[in-house]
Order: C-alpha cells, then sequence, then structure tokens
C-alpha cells in the first residue's frame, strides 16, 4: 500500500515546490507592475507573495517533501524565491515610485538594504534552533507597504531603511510566525488580521482609515514586543546554562 502511495506523495511534494516557485512569476509580475508605474498593484502582488511564504512551509511539512523529493532543495528554492520578493523587489518599488528621492544617494539608498539581505540570507544561523530569525529578517516588502500607505518623505524613508539595515546584524531574535511556538495560536491569528488589514488599507490608499491603520501598527508593535521578550528569555537561558 505504502508504494503505490509513493507516486502521490512525490506528485504532491513537486506541487508544494511549484506553489513556492509562483513566489517567482508574482516577482515577474512585480516587475511590469513598477515598470507601469502602478505602485499598489505592485503592493497587491507583495501581499501575495507573502501568503504563499507564509503557507509554503506548512505544507512543505505535511507532505513531507524532504523525504518524497529528497535531491531537490526546497529550502535553497524558498530562499531565492523570500530574496526576491521581500528584498530586491520592494526596493526597485521604492526607487522607481520616488520614495528614495533622486540621484545616487536614491540609488546608494535602495543597495544598502540588498546587502544587508544578501548578508542575513547567507547566514548558516539565520534562523535559530527555537525557530526565530536571528535579526531583521529582510522584511523590505512590509517596509514598502508602510512607506506608500503613509506616503512617507524621502527623508523619513531614508532613515527607516538605515535603521532596519543595522538591525540585520544586531543578534535580536525575530517571531517566525509559523512556527514560533511562544503564543503561536495567537500570533497566526494577528498574523492574518494584518494581512487583512494590509488588503483594506490598499483600498483605502491614499487616505487609509485610521482603525484599520491602528490594527495593522498595533501588530507590529505586538510582533516587536514578543521578539524582544523571546530574545531577553533565550539570553537568560543561555546565561543559566552557561
Amino acid at each position: 500500500m505504502a508504494s503505490r502511495r509513493q507516486p502521490l506523495w512525490i506528485a504532491a511534494s513537486w506541487l508544494v515546490h511549484a506553489y513556492t516557485a509562483s513566489g517567482l512569476v508574482l516577482a515577474f509580475l512585480t516587475v511590469i507592475a513598477v515598470m507601469e508605474g502602478d505602485t499598489i498593484r505592485g503592493l497587491w502582488l507583495f501581499l501575495a507573495a507573502m501568503v504563499v511564504d507564509g503557507t509554503d512551509g506548512m505544507l512543505a511539512r505535511w507532505v513531507q517533501v524532504k523525504r518524497h523529493v529528497p535531491w531537490f532543495d526546497g529550502a535553497l528554492l524558498d530562499n531565492i524565491v523570500d530574496y526576491i520578493t521581500y528584498a530586491f523587489m520592494p526596493m526597485v518599488l521604492l526607487w522607481s515610485a520616488g520614495f528614495l528621492g533622486e540621484g545616487v544617494s536614491a540609488t546608494v539608498l535602495a543597495v544598502i538594504p540588498l546587502l544587508a539581505s544578501g548578508y542575513q540570507f547567507c547566514r548558516v544561523d539565520a534562523k535559530t534552533d527555537d525557530h526565530l530569525f536571528l535579526g531583521f529578517p529582510s522584511y523590505w516588502n512590509i517596509a514598502a507597504f508602510y512607506v506608500v500607505v503613509l506616503d512617507l518623505r524621502p527623508a523619513t524613508v531614508a532613515v527607516v531603511l538605515l535603521v532596519c539595515a543595522v538591525l540585520v546584524f544586531v543578534p535580536i531574535g525575530y517571531v517566525y510566525p509559523s512556527r514560533t511556538a511562544t503564543l503561536q495560536t495567537p500570533t497566526l491569528v494577528l498574523t492574518t488580521l494584518w494581512l487583512a488589514s494590509y488588503a483594506v488599507l490598499l483600498t483605502q490608499v491614499p487616505d487609509p482609515g485610521v482603525v484599520w491603520l491602528t490594527i495593522s501598527i498595533a501588530y507590529v508593535v505586538y510582533y516587536v514586543v514578543l521578539s524582544l521578550y523571546l530574545t531577553a528569555r533565550r539570553g537568560r537561558t543561555a546565561a543559566a546554562t552557561g
């Protein structure tokens, strides 16, 4: 019976990998949106990419893709897709829409997060054993979302991007919503609510509603506070066992 089911599990594994790879299609569609000057459409595509990224790992673990297709590195594919959709395309979008200013300074400002993320993606300890991201997890697509929704000025955007770039190198553990065990259920519920607020706020640009904006920012505060708490707890545990 198991041998009969094996082809089905292999097929399911490839479907999961194809689902992950769909992020590349979304990235290409984002390029088209940026070239056509449609920033909002680009942000919608960022949302779709986040949904794919937030669910493909759970599907991969459920199907056990490593067991059924051991010769294909789904984690590497996921990192390639994530770098393009979470780091590269957000900088292209912000640069093309003029949120980074003009001239050489805008180009340099776009490149700094790309280099910082290149380092972060190549760290072997980028994801800790207790399922946290070590250092700012290159959520440049989320930063781009708030820049556009809040219509931030280039000087403010520069501060935000530079601070986040520095945080890539600071050993703070950030919540991995689909895997961090502490408060996982409320975190997943609140993450889903945040995704809903993302969609609603996009429909309200250029005049975002106070209620949904408050919900959106409250989730960011929750995420940061929980991340700092877990980082402090890891420090205490390491000190106690050291």
